[in-house]
C-alpha cells in the first residue's frame, strides 16, 4: 500500500516542536519538486481548543474518524499522560486495519498505552527510555538509536530525530532520491550516523555505593592506572571474588563495564574542551592507544571520537 494518506493524532500537552516536524514531513505540497501527494490531515477528539505543552493553544480542522482512512498514523510528542480512551481506539484501530504508525519522542507512551508495543523493539527520548520500560515491560526498548523500524511500528527517539524517522519512511515508501528532495527542503542531512546515545548526558557516578564510594572517587581520579578486578580488590582489601560481588550490589554493574564507561566519558569531555589528538586522550584516561578508545566510544556512543568531536567540541 502506497503512502498517500497521512493522519496525525493530536490531544492536550501534545509537543509543538515534535507535531511540527510531522507536519513538516508530511503536511507540505512538494509535488512541483516531484514529490507524490500527501493527504494530509491533524486530528484531535473534538473541536475544542488543545493546550500545547508550550502554553499555547491549537484546533484540529479534522476528528478521529478521518484517522481510520489513513495509510500512515503519526503520535507527536505528548506530556506523560494517558490519552482517552477514544484515543486509544482510534490507534488501535488503525493498526489492527494494517495503517502504519510512527510515534516521536514520548508519543511512543500513546502507543505502549494502546498495547502496541508489547513484543517490540521500540524506542522513546533517552530521557525517558527507562520509564518507558518500567512502564510497559514486554517492550523491547532501545536506548541508543535515533528510531527503530518495527514493520507496522516506527517509534522516533528524542524530537528531531521523528524527522529521521520520517525521512526512514520516504526512503522505504519511494526510494532515497524523494527522501533526498524533503532533507534538502529541510535543510537537514538525509541520513545521520550513529544514534542518540551521543547526546546523552553523562552520567554522575552517583550510587549506593556507601562502601567503595572512597575507592571509586580515586578511580575517576586515576583514570589512566590499572583498574582490573584485583588491583581494586587489593585497593579495597577485600578477596576479588568478595570485591566483585559487593561492587555489583553497590553499583549494578561490573568493575569492567564501569570502569570502562567512565573512561569513555572522560574521553568525552576531553574531546569537547580541548584540541589534543585521539592517540593522547587514549592515553589521558587509560585506553592505552586511540584504536582502543575507538573500539569502546563506538560501542557506548554510537560514533566515532573524531564524529563526536565534530559535533560536540567547545
Amino acid at each position: 500500500m502506497a503512502l498517500t494518506n497521512v493522519a496525525v493524532i493530536a490531544f492536550d500537552g501534545v509537543a509543538p516542536f515534535e507535531l511540527g516536524i510531522l507536519c513538516e514531513a508530511f503536511g507540505i505540497d512538494r509535488t512541483a519538486d516531484g514529490v507524490p501527494a500527501i493527504d494530509f490531515a491533524v486530528c484531535a477528539e473534538d473541536d475544542a481548543p488543545m493546550r500545547t505543552s508550550s502554553g499555547f493553544t491549537l484546533q484540529a480542522a479534522h476528528g478521529l474518524d478521518r484517522v481510520l482512512k489513513a495509510d500512515l498514523v503519526g503520535i507527536p510528542a505528548m506530556k506523560l499522560a494517558e490519552p482517552s480512551d477514544a484515543v486509544l481506539r482510534t490507534v488501535r484501530a488503525a493498526h489492527d486495519r494494517g495503517a502504519r504508525i510512527m510515534s516521536i519522542c514520548s508519543g511512543a507512551f500513546t502507543l505502549g498505552e494502546a498495547g502496541l508495543l508489547d513484543g517490540r523493539e521500540c524506542t522513546t527520548h533517552w530521557m525517558y527510555t527507562e520509564q518507558l520500560q518500567q512502564r510497559y515491560p514486554k517492550a523491547k526498548v532501545i536506548p541508543e538509536v535515533l528510531y527503530v523500524d518495527a514493520g507496522q511500528i516506527v517509534t522516533g527517539a528524542g524530537s528531531a530525530a521523528g524527522l529521521d524517522a520520517a525521512l526512514h519512511v520516504w526512503r522505504q515508501e519511494y526510494g532515497a532520491a524523494i527522501a533526498n528532495i524533503i532533507a534538502r527542503r529541510a535543510v537537514v542531512p538525509p541520513y545521520r550516523d550513529g544514534g542518540q546515545a551521543q547526546y546523552i548526558a553523562r552520567a554522575v557516578p552517583d550510587c549506593d555505593a556507601d562502601t567503595l564510594r572512597p575507592l571509586l572517587t580515586w578511580v575517576l581520579e586515576n583514570l589512566a592506572e590499572d583498574h582490573g578486578v584485583e588491583t581494586l580488590a587489593k585497593r579495597a582489601l577485600m578477596s576479588p571474588r568478595t570485591f566483585a560481588r559487593r561492587f555489583r550490589e553497590e553499583t549494578g554493574t561490573t568493575p569492567h563495564h564501569w570502569v570502562t564507561r567512565q573512561r569513555v566519558a572522560a574521553a568525552e569531555e576531553l574531546l569537547e574542551r580541548t584540541e589534543q589528538p585521539v592517540e593522547w586522550i587514549a592515553g589521558e584516561v587509560g585506553f592505552g592507544n586511540a584504536a582502543t578508545l575507538r573500539h569502546h566510544f563506538v560501542r557506548v556512543r554510537g560514533v566515532s571520537p573524531q564524529s563526536y568531536r565534530r559535533q560536540f567540541a567547545c
